[in-house]
């Protein structure tokens, strides 16, 4: 898939963003880039990505905004803020949010772009620093039919699974229901794997057959594996899921649904960043069922 000529604005150079600017970069498109620590972008710039010092003198240069940042707040001051880019970006610039944030501030988004003739898109995706490295991502798009089919090429250089979820908002929701099983999914992972340890099992031949069955998921297959080695680096930032798990409660309160499970894989995620483990990944939660994992 080819984007040549095509001038890509790309905010927010974390864990996922780089390697998903890189596959930008690689497929042809001219990328513009800012993220609050240089040092972090240098090997974009290597390759020939344009910095820029603010949003908002990277956006009149681009056809295309996309935004990786950490937090609903982060977005909101990369896009409004005094430096953002809305002020600044050209008529008929199409904006794409990758960050997973809220259904709200996505329509508002939407509401400002329309009102400055240009068009935007909630696309936050799944799959982790693996995803985004192998360009496998889950893409949910929410947002008007007719944009996501324009921006169909960009997420093909991105993701395998591009779904078109409906207006506005509902890209967040569905990234909602995918954190929603998440959460609980990890509690019953690492207390599968703190249980075989107890057992006195074999972990590795312990995955080799409950991966593949009823029990199988993504996170039982790529990050079991992590803890088993004691690797709690990270794919996905503790401190970011908690921000998500946080968002989908609020959404489900105001839908008036309880959902116990979140719940409880949210306390157990709060006491591990009470232990300062914000950084980690969130297959750290397994220190939580053996303490003889210490992390460096």
């Amino acid at each position: 898939m080819k984007l040549n000529n095509l001038h890509i604005g790309f905010i927010g150079i974390g864990v996922m963003g780089k390697s998903m600017a890189k596959h930008l970069i690689k497929a042809g498109a001219t990328l513009h880039i800012y993220n609050r620590t240089k040092e972090k972008a240098m090997e974009l710039i290597e390759l020939g990505a344009k910095w820029y010092e603010t949003p908002k003198e990277l956006a009149p240069n681009c056809d295309v905004i996309c935004t990786m940042v950490g937090y609903p707040a982060d977005l909101e001051e990369v896009v409004f803020g005094e430096n953002g880019f809305i002020q600044s970006a050209k008529p008929g610039t199409t904006l794409i949010d990758f960050t997973t944030s809220t259904p709200t501030l996505a329509k508002k988004i939407e509401q400002e772009a329309i009102s400055r003739d240009m068009k935007s898109l909630d696309a936050p995706v799944s799959g982790g620093d693996l995803g985004a490295r192998e360009a496998k991502l889950a893409i949910m798009v929410g947002g008007e039919k007719a944009t996501f089919d324009e921006m169909i090429h960009i997420f093909n250089v991105l993701g395998q699974n591009i779904v078109y979820q409906g207006n506005s908002g509902s890209g967040q929701h569905v990234k909602m229901c995918n954190q929603i099983a998440i959460a609980s999914g990890m509690l019953g992972v690492c207390e599968a794997l703190a249980y075989s340890k107890a057992a006195g099992l074999d972990g590795e031949k312990v995955l080799s057959s409950i991966s593949t069955g009823a029990a199988g998921s993504w996170s039982l297959s790529n990050l079991a594996p992590r803890v088993l080695k004691g690797d709690f680096e990270p794919g996905f930032y503790i401190k970011h899921f908690i921000k998500d798990m946080g968002i989908a409660i609020d959404e489900a309160e105001k839908m008036k649904l309880k959902l116990p499970g979140l719940l409880l894989a949210k306390s157990c995620y709060e006491e591990l960043s009470k232990k300062g483990l914000d950084e980690k990944g969130t297959q750290a939660l397994y220190m939580l069922y053996d303490p003889s994992h210490h992390v460096q």
